[in-house]
């Protein structure tokens, strides 16, 4: 007992596990070996070594490393998924790696050149909450390195972990290369990338918010409608509002090499626009203006923002696209005002919000007969405020009816396809919600929302595969949208890759919607980790203790997809 108590000391430990080895030893033995190999070679040794650490040993797809501290270890792991990703970027989807990492700062055990003991169990056991390119730490491993290193902790809350008596601390490091991107590469696309980022309200009134936010989002749409460009999406670049954050790290963050940034001051009957497009690269001004114009030209100077930024980025302007883009919206700025204040309150979500969103589009639509977004917005908010697939008939057929005439009234409009498409989808006509998001994607190519609600459907159509793509490209666009995540989790699930429809849970932290817990649990079920999928179905029925399989189960095209999910469910221990 003596000579045991003399080799027990304390040390910082990060366990390193392959994301999905099977699939990729399956698909190719030969290249993943060699892969690996030469992985061990250029990137992981010698970050090991330059962190002063050491490799304890190599298990198959796994390691186990060791460091006298752990901000040592956490800075290792850091540029050990910031150079793998790096390494990804040459390499086909199919064949990228991606390394789960957990740390821990504990006592350990020598025995011989191996170590063991509480402190290596409870890393590795991090290791597997850990998103594919994600660092779950320790509280210990936080605490010791909080404010000496430049990194946002994200609290994961307690986690009993098999095996440990007490429960855990666990965090997530937000800030790490790989996580933020799991599965992609954010290297700069083939054409032209932009961010516009939210315009600040300078009216010195805060409840014209919705105002400044409505005319970032009108010039977002209008840019996403040129193929020539690529633009991330409204969500993920409003993530950088009111933050103090060099425009070159948000380029960097979003992978583009554009950022528009500028100001909205409403005077009265007056309006002034500033806004300048930055290279991000070297950091260089590559235009600015100031617009001082009656607010009935707000339309116009909207067009004139678009159109230069264009003509700056690409050199040229796309003459049908540009007409497309000066498409007015409505004659009437009170009906464009009523619409600003109903997509505020629709994205919200609470049940108030949801009717004053219907009511502010429904007079929209009164002030303007003619105005087709409003109209595609109302039947949107019909659906939203009666819980979707749950609405009663004649709800759906309500908004079956606006949308149609939306369409109608401008077939050009990408908003007025999606969500005529989802109404569609929530009547269970696959074909035409698919037929009709196609052509939203079609008209808009960089519309995020449109290209994942087709990625959702073509899922739960029996076309998964294509689902997944789209899930993919719609998070490249809006890296930081949890739909997008929910839904190319679900269709993974659909191919038995469940490990990684774990992970893509995951990503979704504490907001998941009970469905969404279920859907965890199914995959944790399939994966074998039966203990782990009790426990979160037990967390299903605390908070909705009348949950049902049988009561809740979604619609599916193929009766065989709802089968599978229905296995995993009661797997996992869900009342029938």
């Amino acid at each position: 007992m003596a000579d045991e108590r003399a080799k027990r000391r304390l040390a910082a430990i990060a366990v390193a596990d392959v994301v999905g080895y099977s699939r990729l030893m399956e698909s190719d033995e030969a290249g993943t070996l060699a892969a690996l190999k030469d992985r061990r070679k250029t990137i992981l040794v010698p970050v090991v070594r330059v962190h002063e650490g050491r490799i304890v040993k190599i298990m198959g797809d796994g390691v186990l490393m060791e460091f006298a501290s752990a901000v040592n270890a956490v800075m290792a792991a850091l540029e050990l998924q910031e150079k793998m990703a790096e390494a990804n970027r040459l390499l086909s989807e199919d064949r990228r790696i991606f390394l789960r990492i957990g740390i821990n700062l504990g006592d350990i055990i020598d025995e011989g050149a191996d170590v063991y003991g509480d402190g290596v169990n409870i890393a590795a056991r991090l290791e597997a909450l850990a998103e594919p390119g994600g660092i779950c730490v320790s509280a210990k491993v936080r605490d010791e390195t909080y404010g000496r290193l430049a990194l946002a902790f994200e609290d994961m809350g307690e986690h009993s972990l098999k095996n440990i008596a007490n429960p855990i601390r666990v965090f997530r490091i937000a800030d790490g290369a790989g996580a933020a991107t799991a599965g992609l590469s954010l290297s700069l696309p083939d054409k032209p990338s932009i961010a516009v980022l939210p315009f600040t309200n300078m009216s010195g009134e805060p409840e014209q918010q919705y105002f400044s936010d409505g005319i970032t989002e009108d010039i977002i749409t209008e840019l996403s409608r040129f193929r020539s460009l690529f633009v991330i999406a409204r969500n993920s670049s409003f993530q950088y509002r009111d933050k103090a954050i060099d425009v070159r790290r948000i380029a960097r963050d979003l992978g583009v090499r554009y950022v528009v940034e500028g100001s909205v001051r409403k005077m009265g009957s007056r309006i002034r626009i500033t806004a300048q497009l930055i290279d991000a690269v070297p950091g260089n001004h590559l235009w600015s203006e100031r617009f001082d114009r009656g607010i009935e030209e707000l339309f116009d100077v909207q067009d004139e923002l678009t159109q230069t930024i264009v003509a700056t980025v690409t050199g040229r302007l796309e003459d049908a696209e540009i007409r497309m883009a000066s498409n007015k919206r409505t004659d009437s700025l009170l009906a464009y005002d009523c619409l600003l204040r109903g997509i505020r309150h629709l994205r919200s979500f609470g049940a108030d919000d949801n009717r004053c969103a219907r009511e502010l589009f429904e007079q929209a639509v009164a002030l303007d007969p003619r105005y087709a977004l409003a109209h595609a917005y109302l039947a949107l908010s019909l659906l939203v405020e009666n819980h979707y697939g749950s609405a009663s008939d004649a709800i759906k057929q309500r908004a079956l009816d606006i949308a149609t005439a939306a369409v109608r009234m401008d077939p050009r409009d990408s908003r007025c396809h999606t969500f005529l498409g989802q109404v569609y989808r929530f009547r269970d006509e696959y074909d035409l919600a698919i037929s009709h998001l196609e052509r939203g994607v079609e008209l808009n190519p960089n519309d995020a929302t449109g290209i994942v609600h087709l990625g959702g459907v073509l899922g739960i159509s029996g076309r998964a595969e294509e689902g997944i793509e789209l899930a993919r490209r719609a998070i490249r666009l809006d890296p930081y949208v949890n739909f997008a995540w929910a839904t190319l989790a679900l269709c993974l699930y659909f191919v038995r890759r469940y490990d990684e429809a774990l992970a893509a849970y995951r990503k979704l932290g504490r907001d998941k919607t009970v469905w969404q817990m279920a859907r965890e649990a199914a995959c944790l079920a399939q994966l074998g980790r039966l203990e782990e999928a009790r426990a979160q179905a037990d967390e299903v029925l605390r908070r909705k203790p009348d949950f049902s399989v049988q009561a809740e189960m979604p619609h599916y095209k193929d009766p065989l997809d709802a089968e599978h999910l229905r296995e995993g469910l009661r797997k996992a221990g869900l009342p029938e």
